[in-house]
């Protein structure tokens, strides 16, 4: 009977510490660089974790690669790429097998809308859900920020920007480059007060909020008098654009 007790308690004990397993997601908006990269290291609490580049918005260009392994190459970090353009002869293991072995995935910038379409048809989207509930790390810049809220504008269609729908993991609207690209921030005043958008983060380039278990937990900038992040919503009928207090990182 005591030996039973014992076994029950020790499986309700993984059970709980299974489900406390915290969930983090790193947006920023745009411009990737070493202050991010040793933000997601320390987010993994590894080491040398193992963190795999997505450039598939950029059509897994190779100079986008390139540009990855440079970024890392003196950080205590196992770098690995996942293409999307590959064949059954080239890669033997699947995407989720490889996805669900790392302890980070950081989404490169480019086409939100082609990227997306892409992942469904794989299932990669699927596979960073997984991902994002085994406590895998999930970050990015532009694309790679863009594509964890519910939407936001993207240059993805010829002529204007527009909406694209992402993955909704969180549950915000998002507009990644506010602050280098000029019509970023009318359009997302404007599809906020329009109820085209709900409430939602907005971030300059080399800015971000970290978000723990779907909340903001920590927001960042490599130079808070240049580049910040805001929360952008509707009181009293308009919109309101609350800058955040940012951490400095280098």
């Amino acid at each position: 009977m005591k030996n039973q007790f014992i076994l029950s308690l020790i499986i309700l004990l993984g059970s709980v510490s299974m489900q406390a397993q915290d969930q983090y997601i790193f947006p920023y908006g745009g411009g990737q660089n070493k202050a991010f990269i040793k933000q997601i290291i320390k987010l993994t609490g590894k080491t040398k974790p193992k963190i795999c580049y997505l450039p598939t918005a950029s059509g897994d260009s190779e100079q986008g690669i390139i540009r990855w392994y440079d970024l890392v190459h003196d950080l205590s970090v196992e770098p690995y790429v996942q293409k999307v353009w590959i064949s059954s002869y080239s890669q033997k293991e699947s995407f989720e097998e490889i996805l669900l072995s790392m302890d980070a995935i950081v989404v490169g910038g480019g086409n939100t809308l082609n990227m997306m379409a892409i992942w469904k048809a794989q299932g990669i989207d699927v596979v960073l859900k997984k991902a994002l509930e085994k406590g895998i790390v999930l970050a990015g810049g532009s694309a790679g920020s863009l594509c964890w809220f519910d939407n936001g504008t993207t240059d993805s269609r010829p002529k204007e920007l527009t909406v694209v729908e992402g993955l909704g993991f969180l549950p915000f609207s998002h507009s990644p480059h506010y602050h280098s690209e000029e019509y970023r921030r009318p359009l997302y005043h404007k599809n906020i007060s329009n109820g085209i958008f709900k409430a939602g983060y907005a971030m300059d380039d080399y800015a971000g909020v970290i978000f723990k278990n779907g909340k903001p937990f920590k927001v960042v900038s490599t130079d808070p008098t240049k580049y910040n992040c805001y929360f952008v919503s509707v009181k009293d009928g308009k919109v309101v654009e609350e800058k955040l207090a940012a951490e400095m990182i280098e």
